[in-house]
């Protein structure tokens, strides 16, 4: 019998019939509240100047970065170095500019920022667009999974291509279009510039809508004007020559001049079979660009792993903002400590915690990344340029705007129902009391719009969250409050400064889940999947060559 039973438990073993022991999580005691605000002041410090990205501010943060990982004892993560390089060319607009819009009867001319803004992705000191027709492409769409061509029929060529933001679903709740009220890629404005491009339009201009959107026009206006980024050597084929934004108030005058209503004209884009229309109108607007070429840095510090080292679990932050506008009155500086100081501090915690744990079976890297509000840069360019094999990454965990309201019963997951990473995060969650919840605002398209999209785009299985909305104490109500007061008076504004009475425990626990899930991949031969029918999932298999072995 005794020969029986030894022969028998290597058996289950190999057959994993015996749970791998529990990792020791002890260690996530050393993530507390006074060394995350610590960081947080810091990096979001007047004397970071806003963290933007080829600037002082740069040098400042990034400088501060690889010393405190350093000083943790965490190794280089590129090479000997913690720096890899990102190449950037960025592009500033005259603000002087004017836009103007013509029928056979009047004109009127437009004034930048307030009714419209406008830029280009092509490096040419002057980009001139004269007299373009304006066609209403709705939505803007070519999917021919969802049976849907706004430009059916259509020659773009040379013309402007006015755009409704977000998706179908969106506008009619209809959940036979697309996603319903969730936002797909097709509904992101980088798609829509994306597209506007690939049918040959000279420009493309976006109706802003605050609740399609997302956000404000101030938010618009902050974003798109200034200096903009783009990858340096970046494919400039298919692009338009004019990428431009127009208030609610200026479509509602574009439509009226063409004599047509706004809201009828957007009503009849989100039915299925519209057709483009004409609006008899045509665009002059003229940019003198300043062009400079700089190099920006992502950050990379790892903790090497002592059995498979060449296996990796990846965690990202965005430590860069919008820098300064000193044209503005008063405060000039975005300090941008929600966005992204906390998550980056997050970052220096984490490593903190490792450190203590343990070397573990598989490397784990931390990635505080460059250029995120310019369009995800940084970890696209990581993305096209890894310095870990993505098809040995096991997963990416992404922090983008740490809790500053204090403990929840619940905790968001973006883009909730893509990958077995939600599992993980139940089980932590669990551990804490707490549950885990879906996106309650999936039309705002959050999933596209912070670092881990470029890691799942190339197949990556990636999680990325949001703080709970039921607070322990003060309930749901009060959490949504909080938020959509920082979203209409602090996002991508220079009030975005910290706060001595933010409550960041809620900060603290979610980083022990991130924890949690980081420590039990790394020490463990799981590899998370993606679920079936996400598009992510294909990618994942021919990178990892799984298909010969699950057809």
């Amino acid at each position: 019998m005794l020969r029986i039973l030894i022969i028998l438990i290597p058996l289950l073993v190999l057959c994993g019939c015996v749970n791998p022991p529990e990792p020791d999580y002890s260690a996530e005691a050393r993530i507390d509240t006074a060394g995350l605000a610590r960081h947080i002041k810091v990096l979001s410090s007047d004397e970071f100047e806003g963290r933007a990205p080829s600037s002082p501010g740069e040098e400042k943060t990034t400088a501060y970065l690889a010393g405190q990982f350093k000083a943790l004892g965490v190794e280089p993560g590129a090479g000997d170095s913690y720096f890899q390089e990102v190449p950037l060319v960025s592009i500033t607009a005259a603000s002087d500019m004017s836009l103007e819009v013509a029928s056979d009867k009047e004109s009127k001319t437009f004034s930048y920022g307030d009714e419209f803004v406008a830029f280009t992705p092509l490096l040419e000191e002057s980009v001139e667009i004269a007299k373009s027709e304006i066609i209403f492409v709705g939505y803007g769409i070519n999917a021919p999974e969802y049976d849907w061509n706004d430009y059916e029929g259509l020659d773009a060529k040379g013309k402007t291509v006015l755009i409704v933001v977000n998706d179908p679903g969106y506008a009619t709740k209809d959940e036979s279009l697309f996603t319903g009220v969730a936002m797909t890629y097709y509904g992101r404005w980088t798609y829509k510039f994306e597209e506007a491009g690939r049918q040959g339009a000279a420009a493309a201009i976006i109706i802003h809508q605050t609740g399609p959107a997302g956000y404000g026009w101030e938010v618009i206006q902050s974003s798109n004007t200034g200096t903009q980024f783009y990858q340096a050597g970046g494919d400039l084929s298919n692009k338009c020559k004019v990428h431009g934004w127009i208030s609610e108030e200026t479509a509602r005058e574009w439509f009226a001049m063409a004599g047509l209503d706004m809201e009828q004209e957007l009503a009849q884009a989100a039915t299925r079979g519209f057709k483009s229309r004409h609006l008899g109108l045509q665009m002059s607007v003229s940019l003198q660009n300043t062009i400079e070429r700089s190099t920006s840095r992502n950050v990379i510090a790892a903790i090497k792993g002592k059995s498979r080292p060449d296996e990796c679990v990846i965690y990202t932050a965005h430590w860069d903002h919008l820098g300064k506008d000193e044209t503005l009155q008063g405060d000039q500086i975005y300090n941008g400590a929600f966005d992204n100081a906390t998550g980056v501090a997050g970052l220096l915690e984490l490593a903190e915690a490792f450190m203590a744990a343990g070397r573990p079976d598989r490397t784990v890297v931390f990635k505080p990344v460059t250029a995120e509000e310019q369009g995800l840069l940084g970890s696209a360019y990581y993305a096209e340029s890894p310095v870990y094999p993505l098809e040995k990454t096991v997963a990416a965990i992404n922090i983008d705007g740490l809790n500053i309201y204090g403990r929840m019963k619940d905790i968001i997951v973006i883009g909730y129902g893509n990958s077995d990473l939600d599992d993980y995060i139940a089980e932590a969650a669990q551990r804490q009391g707490r549950v885990v919840k879906p996106d309650p605002q999936p039309e705002k398209g959050f999933y596209y719009r912070s670092d881990h999209f470029s890691f799942a785009k190339k197949g990556v299985p990636s999680l990325y969250t949001d703080n709970g909305i039921d607070h322990v104490e003060k309930g749901e109500e009060w959490t949504i409050s909080q938020m959509n007061a920082y979203a209409a008076e602090k996002y991508h504004n220079p009030a975005d400064e910290y706060d001595p009475s933010w409550d960041l425990t809620g900060g603290v626990d979610d980083l022990r889940l991130f924890f949690r899930i980081g420590l039990k991949l790394a020490n463990s031969e799981e590899w998370p999947e993606w679920k079936d029918g996400v598009s992510f999932k294909a990618i994942r298999e021919k990178s990892r060559g799984l298909r010969a072995q699950n057809p």
